[in-house]
């Protein structure tokens, strides 16, 4: 009995040890850039791991120094109209792909899943002349394009539709309800997780985008995160790293916060798409 609990005991702080170690590989380097980001001018960046005189400064040289303070609004304002947009055109493309019967269904999603499957290097040249024939080179509207609706996305709503039971729709058409209505206040509802999910994709991928916002952007006016934080690390040495760190804090917190708040929503929402469809 007493070799089986201390077999047990050893079993137990072995599953702790791989634990923490796991923890410190993900969170270690998070934490590094955090001391370093708060370490003052006069401290070496090899000195110590933490810092001996906390200061935020390089957060504020970073907004005032490095223009982060432009890229930042930037990226919120792409970020805040790509993702309602992106939640509209998903969940509408994808209702009829699970509820309604016509020609070509089939195909036509199979075609969307398709272009999951085409990198975007194979298509960004056009793009990128069509945003120019279009005037949306250079503005946010250009910057949003790739996000608007995504196949990925449409997907996701799909499956999620498909979960639900008929039976709710036809009660609310002998209701009298139109197919707007039922998609609207019946369907919709019940897909809230599915939606915070698709939300919180379409938010990472377009704060975190890197090479359609330098793509399409013609002066550093119009830079997002992404492309001021390669910038900065262009001109990389040891005296700048502290202003590096402060910076990939500001472009990190953020998306943490985002995934944070909405974890519940997410893991309910992922498994949406598992369903047969």
């Amino acid at each position: 009995m007493k070799s089986h609990k201390k077999t047990l005991l050893v079993r137990k702080i072995f599953l702790y040890a791989i634990m923490v170690a796991i923890t410190l590989v993900t969170v270690g380097p998070f934490l590094m850039t955090i001391f370093m980001s708060l370490k003052s001018a006069s401290e070496g960046i090899y000195d110590s791991v933490l810092p001996m005189a906390p200061t935020f400064q390089n957060f504020i040289d970073a907004f005032a120094k490095a223009n982060f303070g432009s890229y930042f609004m930037n990226t919120v304002i792409v970020t805040a109209l790509a993702v309602p947009l992106n939640l509209l055109f998903c969940s509408l493309a994808a209702y009829p792909l699970a509820r309604m019967d016509f020609r070509g269904r089939g195909a036509v999603l199979a075609i969307i899943i398709a272009t999951m499957m085409v990198p975007f290097q194979l298509y960004m040249a056009p793009l990128f002349q069509l945003t120019g024939e279009l005037g949306l080179r250079n503005t946010h509207i250009g910057l949003i394009v790739l996000q608007v609706s995504t196949a990925f996305g449409i997907f996701l709503m799909r499956q999620a539709y498909l979960r639900i039971p008929k039976e709710l729709e036809e009660s609310a058409y002998i209701d009298g309800a139109n197919q707007f209505q039922v998609w609207y206040k019946v369907v919709l509802p019940l897909v809230k997780p599915t939606l915070v999910t698709l939300a919180i994709f379409t938010f990472m991928g377009t704060w975190g985008d890197y090479l359609w916002p330098l793509l399409n952007s013609e002066s550093s006016s119009m830079y997002t995160l992404s492309i001021g934080m390669a910038s900065l690390a262009q001109n990389f040495d040891g005296a700048n790293l502290k202003l590096i760190s402060a910076a990939s804090i500001i472009t990190t917190i953020p998306t943490l916060l985002i995934f944070i708040g909405l974890q519940k929503f997410f893991i309910s929402g992922a498994t949406d798409g598992a369903v047969k469809g």
